[in-house]
């Protein structure tokens, strides 16, 4: 597999491609893309057939924080850890860029899958459109 980060979505059609595939045809968001986008860090990670499996994103907050988000796997590449890749690259990323804190908005059917990778609620359930989202951090 192979995994590819580059800067600004136009750069990365493939995970715009993805998110769409995941999160507005199967989980019905209607604001998915974002003016982040523009400037964020997307990864994307390739099955061995050089499809594209996963992607997410990456952006300084603020001082030494950096968010990720828009975490998604493609059906057919579900349960084989690719996801975890991802969230691994985009620390990576985040370190390289002098990174020492990660925060995402994780939808709550998602929270263990971050809290087995480090990650720890904080604050109060909130909705993004109509899913119950939490906020987690973890220190690099």
């Amino acid at each position: 597999m192979e995994m590819r980060i580059s800067q600004g979505l136009e750069t990365a059609p493939e995970a715009a491609e993805i998110r769409k595939a995941v999160f507005i045809d199967e989980q019905g968001f209607e604001n998915e893309f974002d003016e982040i986008d523009e400037y964020a860090f997307h990864a994307v990670l390739f099955s061995e057939d050089n499809l594209p499996a996963a992607c997410g994103r990456l952006y300084l907050s603020e001082g030494n924080r950096f968010i990720i988000g828009r975490i998604a796997v493609l059906k057919p590449f579900r349960k084989m850890g690719l996801g975890e890749k991802i969230v691994m690259a985009l620390e990576n990323k985040a370190r390289e860029l002098g990174g020492t804190e990660m925060e995402l908005s994780a939808q709550v059917r998602a929270k263990g899958f971050y809290e087995k990778l480090g990650y720890s609620p904080f604050g109060e359930e909130y909705f993004d459109e109509y899913c119950p989202h939490i906020a987690m951090r973890k220190n690099l």
